[in-house]
């Protein structure tokens, strides 16, 4: 048994603290706190240990409200404060920037909550376990089933509880437009038949793609005062008051005017260049995944956005952008842009760039690449885009 007394959070949601100069990570630990824990991983320069008992908890320990806590990976802070849990994103994302990036000069600001800190998701994908939705533990293949989430919004709560049994299912998403109020479940294997009693449009994954059983396979929702249409598992912001916020702050990041040509990289169903591309003169769209694509095409279509839309890569599909490009918004997923993004971001010089990011480690790297090239990093705002998980959306302001 190791005693501990953790100092810090770590990127990915665990303690720090040093034992004989070497740290040791503890999920579900807080800083500040004397714990003990038995051994998990040693890694030579770095151990993880399996919490065991706090002997001296934090003033800002709490009592988690979900049964399944303990259990279930899905949550991972619901123990500390929420005004704690977003003090120590905003200092992820200073360590990050600074271990990484090597920029220890960059405005990082408060982090912003769009909204509750539950009752928030507008998507959940589950697991069955029999018969029962479920998601995977944490750090684990094994699953738990669950009998509530305090997760997802109340209009998915509704569809969750009215599921009854799944057997013959093996996954389920279940997707809610919080303006609309529609609501969509998606389903692989076989339906279940109370289906009808979900109060929800039912599609089903089939090999030759998605098939409507309940309605049409997508919903629509409004973001920004626009209507986008978001099909099956088509990606679109897991949180409809973070999606506005992260329209606002890319908006304000890119300062848009009526001359510009904007390029929305990783574009996905268009929710920066739906917006944001209203106020400028041409948006390039760059979108590698077919499902996406067809959203993109429909919503650009359907809210008048003069826009050219180009399938593929994002880093080989930029330089074929047949003129200056004064504005570019980037939403790549976890891995970040990594050098090839780089390097063809280098190639077209923007003005101005905002780069919206959903890793710390991912984005400090790339931050590093484009200040050591010729970049200005203007301030990055972190976003609690998923209250009671460590994940956190960044949004960032880079200038010539």
């Amino acid at each position: 048994m190791i005693e501990i007394i953790t100092d810090a959070m770590a990127h990915r949601g665990e303690a720090v603290g040093r034992v004989n100069g070497k740290a040791h990570f503890v999920a579900g630990a807080l800083p500040g706190e004397r714990v003990t824990g038995s051994l998990l991983q040693d890694a030579g320069s770095w151990a993880r240990l399996q919490l065991v008992e706090v002997l001296e908890p934090s003033p800002e320990r709490i009592d988690p409200p979900c049964p399944h806590f303990e259990m279930c990976g899905g949550c991972q802070w619901q123990y500390a404060t929420i005004v704690s849990q977003q003090r120590w994103k905003r200092e992820t994302v200073t360590s990050q920037l600074a271990h990484l990036g090597k920029i220890t000069d960059a405005e990082v600001r408060e982090t912003i909550a769009p909204g509750p800190p539950y009752g928030y998701r507008n998507r959940m994908d589950f697991q069955v376990l029999d018969g029962k939705p479920a998601l995977f533990r944490s750090r684990s293949k094994d699953m738990t089933a669950l009998n509530e989430c305090h997760l997802l919004h109340p209009l998915l709560r509704e569809v969750f509880d009215h599921l009854g049994d799944l057997t013959g299912t093996q996954t389920i998403m279940l997707r809610a437009a919080t303006a609309t109020k529609e609501r969509l479940a998606l389903v692989t294997g076989s339906i279940p038949p109370n289906a009808d009693a979900w109060k929800s449009r039912v599609a089903q994954r089939t090999q030759r793609g998605l098939r409507g059983v309940i309605g049409p396979p997508h919903i629509t929702e409004y973001v920004a005062g626009a209507p986008f249409r978001i099909t099956g598992r088509s990606f679109f912001q897991g949180n409809t008051d973070g999606a506005e916020t992260l329209v606002d702050l890319v908006r304000c990041a890119l300062a848009p005017s009526a001359e510009d040509v904007m390029v929305d990289g990783y574009a996905g169903g268009g929710l920066f260049g739906v917006t944001v591309g209203k106020e400028v003169a041409k948006v390039h769209a760059i979108e590698v995944s077919p499902a996406a694509l067809a959203d993109l095409q429909h919503n650009c279509k359907a809210n008048g956005v003069n826009a050219t839309i180009t399938p593929g890569a994002f880093e080989i599909q930029l330089a074929e952008v047949c003129e200056p490009i004064d504005l570019l918004v980037v939403n790549p997923p976890r891995a970040g842009l990594q050098s090839s993004g780089i390097g063809a971001v280098l190639a077209t010089s923007p003005r101005t760039i905002a780069y919206v990011s959903c890793d710390p480690a991912s984005f400090a790297r790339d931050a590093g690449e484009l200040v050591r090239h010729g970049y200005h990093l203007d301030w990055a705002t972190p976003v609690d885009l998923f209250p009671q998980t460590w994940h956190v959306e960044i949004v960032a302001r880079f200038e010539l």
